[in-house]
């Protein structure tokens, strides 16, 4: 009995690693977005070019300009509480992976510079924070892509204070 266990155990582990490693070369992703795949984003090559992380999409500054702002407010229970004000910027979560419109989209919430979530509203819960941790927010088009402003980048960051640790 205890053989099979090793031998099933053995299998879970490769089985999954090369699970993990087919999914990883066919451009899937731990955040569920599936890269490789021309229909999830809308259906054609045009609009898979147009949903390029990478591919930033710049503004002029202005008055019109979107902008945002975060602050870190402790949990009375436990950890942190992340709350985003956005200007001349609306999250459109009924929108993400479609086509880009001016003044919306979502954001993306990085803790020291890793990705922990995309962000559809002005408040979001962090567990727990190292102190000095920075936390980054930056502004998405519905596409994924970064806003820039003139070249730089739509985005604020916040540093955890030091008596953060364990929170």
């Amino acid at each position: 009995m205890s053989r099979s266990l090793a031998l099933f155990a053995i299998g879970l582990v490769f089985g999954g690693g090369a699970g993990f490693v087919t999914a990883a070369g066919n451009g899937i992703t731990f955040d569920g977005h599936d890269h490789g795949d021309p229909a999830h984003h809308g259906g054609s090559n045009a609009e898979m070019a147009a949903h390029d992380h990478s591919q930033a999409v710049s503004l002029a500054a202005g008055p019109d300009a979107p902008g945002v702002a975060v602050q870190l407010h402790k949990d009375p229970m436990a950890g942190w509480n992340l709350q985003v004000t956005p200007q001349n910027f609306r999250f459109a979560p009924q929108n993400a992976s479609a086509a880009d419109a001016d003044g919306e989209g979502h954001a993306h919430v990085y803790i020291n510079g890793e990705k922990l979530a995309r962000l559809y509203a002005g408040w979001m819960h962090i567990a727990s924070l190292p102190a000095g941790a920075e936390v980054k927010v930056s502004l998405n088009t519905n596409s994924h892509s970064p806003l820039m402003i003139d070249g730089v980048p739509v985005e604020a960051k916040v540093t955890a204070p030091a008596d953060s640790e364990g929170s």
